[in-house]
Formats: C-alpha cells, sequence, structure tokens
C-alpha cells in the first residue's frame, strides 16, 4: 500500500504508519514547514525507518509522487488551510491524479461550528459542504462518521474515485 500524509508536521502519523501497518509499503510525509520536515528526517535516520519518504513541498507544488500511484492520502487539521487560500478546487484535482481507481482521500478536520479550539470557524467546511465540492470533481463520498475528537470536536469523511 502506498499512503500520501499530507501536512505531515513532525511525522507522528507517518511514523505510527510506517512502523505499524505498512511495514511492506511506503509512506509520503508532505509538508511545507521545513522544521517538521527536519525533524521527521532526523527521526527517520535515528530510528533506520526505511519506508517513508519526507517531501518538503506544499501538496500543489509536489513534483515526486506519480499520478495514480497512491492508495490513501490522509489529511489530519489540513483541508481548512485550503479553504482559507482559496486552493480547495486545485487541491483536490491534485489528489484525484494522485489516488489509483479505488483509492481513496481521508479528511479530519474541525467542525464548522464556533468552539474554544481549532481556526476561525469561516474556514471549517462541513461534511455536507466537502462532500458537494469532491462530487462536483468526481469523487464519491463512501464514510461519513461526524461526532471523533476531543468533545466530539472533528469529523472524519472519506471520498473515493472510482
Amino acid at each position: 500500500m502506498i499512503f500520501l500524509d499530507v501536512g505531515c508536521g513532525e511525522g507522528y502519523i507517518s511514523i505510527k504508519a510506517a512502523r505499524e501497518y505498512l511495514s511492506k509499503g511506503v509512506v509520503y510525509a508532505v509538508d511545507s514547514h521545513v522544521g517538521s520536515i527536519m525533524s521527521l528526517e532526523d527521526y527517520i535516520q535515528e530510528y533506520d525507518i526505511k519506508n517513508i519518504i519526507s517531501i518538503e513541498s506544499d501538496i500543489i507544488n509536489v513534483s515526486d509522487i506519480d499520478e495514480e500511484s497512491i492508495d490513501v492520502v490522509l489529511m489530519v487539521n489540513v483541508f481548512h488551510g485550503f479553504k482559507a487560500s482559496g486552493e480547495m478546487d486545485e487541491v483536490i484535482e491534485i489528489l484525484k491524479k494522485l489516488i489509483k481507481s479505488g483509492g481513496r482521500i481521508v479528511i479530519v478536520d474541525f467542525k464548522a461550528i464556533e468552539m474554544s479550539m481549532g481556526p476561525p470557524v469561516e474556514i471549517r467546511s462541513s461534511p455536507e459542504e466537502l462532500e458537494n465540492l469532491f462530487l462536483n470533481h468526481g469523487l464519491k463520498r463512501s464514510h461519513l462518521n461526524e461526532n471523533i475528537g476531543n468533545e466530539n470536536s472533528h469529523y472524519l469523511i472519506i471520498f473515493e474515485k472510482e
């Protein structure tokens, strides 16, 4: 399996996926913050992890991943940033090109309601908004859990390429 962690930060999820779930797979860990990628690289070298490929880039400019090569894309607390920057449609098209037929895009993000944590509510999207947006790009929703995280602050939605 080929896994893509978009906005991986220091790689907590990438490391866990590579070590515990994808020992024979590959994890691409992508983040635009050089400090985060440097921390991940240090960890990869210190613990001799062979199946993580770290990439310092935003997803729009990533060039080191082949089209139709990814089984699963994961974005945790990332997608709202694309709404803030006005790049949602562009990002969806890029992800659609990267995933295989039957591939999935998994988004975990803050609910579009006021709460004491997270980004401003105006850059959050509801699951319904995302479903309509992804459907416009030919990707269908295959799963929705509207209550995850601390105090049910997040939702998880999965889209699939047919």
